[in-house]
């Protein structure tokens, strides 16, 4: 355990000395971050940046990063003079420590014992706002059947016996697995439980019938029952109603060292979930502007699957469910997935939502 940590510390201090002095620049490599308070309000009163501000955003193309899809292509983060770089990582073994030093600014994050282990172990990252749960009615992470056992599987409680796929152990699919089985009133010696960490692969397992179901994501969901392959099951909300997702996750130098920087990035970046959830959610936004943002990121090109696709709960307001992501936690913890032990209420940290949310209003 010392070990570790002092290798965790080690790496983080390697990444500090390395990127020391980048910090935040404009595109002359000049330090950024103070307010043109000579420029007009851009929401409510607040004010662009004097200079041209980078923020690194790490990201791997999926849906739920909409928020920062859409306020770039918008130009939301551009009022304020921010510019927005992406970068991508190969794994959060990466990427976790590259947060912690300031090496990146912002990323997405995967409800997981590995990413509170990481936190336990000294990799100091905030949780500062939602970046995907599952809408009533219209989950993007929910279970399929495949296709011919419409007859045989009608209800959780059929899943006894049956041969299930999730992505990984003590991840935010196995917490939900779990919640899907005691909604159910069945144990995991009740079914065979098959890991398998590629998506694509259910695909493959539900066509070959070596699986009979799979907890899978959309967009393969959609494409899964549009290639006769499976059918969507049931609801995740009616097992986890509330089951936090992913978080976006904030650098404590960039949270705490670059106050001004970071609010108008949390302004901008909810901007963006309020034009996706018009769009998505209410019907009242420009959808087809939305979805081609959508496809210039995403791996999903395909207009008309985007129409029927669930997409990802974003909150309008940043909100997560703080109590969940702690029932999580625990979870984890009891399972001995997690070696140490971590602060929740330290880990997050509303206050640039709420601070952002008093500046643009409450969206309802």
């Amino acid at each position: 355990m010392r070990q570790r940590l002092s290798g965790v510390l080690m790496m983080i201090s390697l990444c500090v000395c390395l990127f020391a002095g980048c910090g935040h620049q404009d595109s002359n490599g000049v330090s950024g971050g103070e307010v043109n308070k000579n420029a007009k309000a851009v929401d409510g009163n607040l004010q662009p940046l004097q200079k041209q501000v980078t923020i690194r955003i790490a990201e791997d193309s999926s849906s739920s990063g909409a928020g920062f899809y859409v306020a770039k292509e918008k130009g939301y983060f551009k009022d304020y003079n921010i510019n927005v770089k992406f970068v991508k990582f190969s794994n959060s073994d990466e990427m976790l420590p590259a947060l912690a030093s300031g090496q990146i600014d912002i990323a997405g994050g995967i409800s997981s014992a590995s990413f509170f282990n990481s936190i336990a172990q000294g990799i100091d990252v905030k949780m500062i706002a939602d970046k995907g749960h599952n809408i009533k009615g219209s989950p993007y992470f929910s279970f399929v059947v495949r296709k011919g056992l419409q007859n045989t599987i009608k209800s959780y409680k059929d899943f006894k016996g049956k041969k299930i796929a999730i992505s990984t152990k003590n991840g935010v699919d196995d917490y939900m697995f779990q919640k899907m089985l005691d909604y159910a009133g069945l144990k995991r010696s009740d079914v065979h439980l098959i890991l398998m960490s590629d998506f694509g692969n259910m695909v493959s397992g539900l066509k070959s019938k070596s699986l009979d179901a799979a907890l899978q994501i959309e967009p393969l969901i959609t494409q899964g029952i549009t290639n006769g392959v499976n059918r969507r099951f049931g609801d995740a909300t009616d097992y986890a109603p509330d089951a936090q997702i992913a978080m976006v996750l904030g650098s404590p130098q960039f949270i705490d060292d670059e106050k001004d920087v970071a609010l108008r990035f949390m302004v901008a970046y909810l901007k963006g979930v309020r034009d996706y959830n018009d769009a998505f959610i209410k019907g009242t936004g420009d959808k087809e502007a939305i979805i081609h943002i959508m496809g210039k990121y995403t791996a999903l090109t395909d207009k008309k699957v985007w129409e029927k696709v669930n997409v990802p709960g974003l909150d309008p307001n940043g909100k997560m469910n703080v109590a969940n992501i702690k029932d999580q936690y625990e979870w984890y913890k009891s399972r001995g997935g997690i070696n140490g032990s971590v602060d929740i209420h330290d880990a997050v940290d509303t206050s640039l939502a709420k601070k952002a949310v008093t500046i643009l209003g409450e969206y309802q």
